[in-house]
């Protein structure tokens, strides 16, 4: 049993590497932080758009003692997910879908949560002290925390960067009962960088350090029910579910690494899918697809809706018979909306002489509203 605060540090950092974890750090938990304020802001500004689990939790995110009054300390752990390419150039390939590197492998919630399970059970062996494990399933702000803790900085695009390994990490925190020496929290290494506050295809960040997730395109596809507002759609390109820009063009993954844990390498088919089969996919196919992923939590109608605007994008007409044609039959009204934007985009023609025919059987006022407005243009 480490004998010194000193020696359960080295104790953590020796157990971490073991379980295959990439960067360990502690901090308090039981502290006020800068970080509450800024959430209170985005939330009373609307940024935070449908999400409105962010404003009914809004009291139990300001501290992780409000979730749990016991905490006295964070362990931060963070795992590596580092692509083996440049995700930036998937979005090349317009006939194909652009998933977020981070969910083109296995579900990291599971991945991670597994070996941050296992650290706390070797903890709780060697301390005695009360530990609650959380893996972005809770009301806990683990980006600031591991801020605190040296993982490293919450950018200019409200992400975290790390020193050593660049964009790419997930997050896991273990609340403790036990006082650990905290570690040197991480400062602002972004300097007058604005690369990730320019890639941003859709405008989402109103200043540095601030995010509107109503603009962002991981929000829209991911999060945002309904259709996906027009103003924004063309700016999605082939991204289907999540965006990495910002995340891609930051300068410190000149120092980023590739994955070591398999189990987060990208699965051969998601790394570069066709859109047509994907907008072909009925529920079972998938949840058959999507099985262990996280892709899976939109659920199939959401997903295809993002699809048909990727298809949309794509300028290719050949997606048109039968995939375009097939989903403005689809059950969704949403699809439907999407798939009618997606053939006006790629023929104008054909929309035209679609139109009439299709608005005799439309009922949806939203998928008429679609029909009736003047075609977009092939880029």
């Amino acid at each position: 049993m480490p004998t010194s605060t000193s020696d359960l540090k080295i104790w953590l950092a020796d157990q971490a590497v073991a379980l295959g974890l990439d960067a360990v750090g502690t901090c308090r938990a039981d502290e006020a932080w800068v970080a509450a304020d800024r959430l209170e802001s985005f939330i009373d500004a609307g940024r935070h758009g449908q999400m409105d689990w962010m404003k009914e939790t809004l009291a139990r995110r300001r501290t992780p003692t409000s979730m749990w009054p016991e905490a006295r300390s964070a362990v931060v752990v963070g795992l590596n997910y580092g692509p083996s390419t440049d995700p930036m150039l998937n979005l090349d390939h317009r006939e194909c879908g652009n998933i977020s590197v981070y969910a083109r492998g296995k579900d990291y919630h599971d991945v991670l949560k597994k070996r941050l399970k296992q650290l706390a059970r070797a903890f709780v062996a060697e301390t005695g002290a009360e530990v609650k494990v959380f893996v972005d399933t809770a009301p806990l702000m683990e980006k600031p925390l591991a801020q605190k803790a040296g993982l490293g900085w919450q950018g200019k695009h409200t992400n975290l960067v790390s020193r050593p390994l660049g964009s790419w990490l997930f997050l896991g925190v273990m609340l403790t009962s036990a006082d650990l020496v905290p570690d040197e929290a991480e400062t602002d290494h972004c300097g007058s960088c604005r690369s990730c506050l320019d890639i941003c295809p859709t405008h989402a960040f109103p200043a540095p350090y601030q995010l509107d997730a109503r603009r962002c395109i991981s929000y829209l596809t991911i999060e945002h029910r309904g259709p996906i507002p027009r103003e924004f759609r063309a700016a999605m390109g082939n991204r289907i579910y999540g965006c990495d820009d910002c995340l891609a063009v930051c300068p410190w993954n000149k120092f980023s690494q590739h994955a070591q844990l398999q189990e987060v390498w990208a699965r051969t088919a998601l790394n570069r899918p066709g859109l047509g089969a994907l907008s072909a996919l009925d529920d079972p196919g998938f949840r058959a697809l999507f099985s262990g992923s996280p892709v899976k939590r939109t659920g199939r109608d959401r997903f295809v809706r993002n699809v048909m605007i990727a298809i949309g994008n794509s300028a290719a007409p050949a997606l048109i018979d039968p995939y375009v044609m097939d989903r403005l039959r689809d059950p969704d009204a949403v699809i439907r909306a999407a798939a009618v934007w997606a053939l006006g985009r790629l023929d104008s023609a054909r929309f035209a002489d679609e139109k009439r025919r299709h608005l005799e059987l439309e009922t949806d006022q939203e998928v008429r509203a679609e029909w009736l407005e003047n075609p977009v243009p092939t880029e």
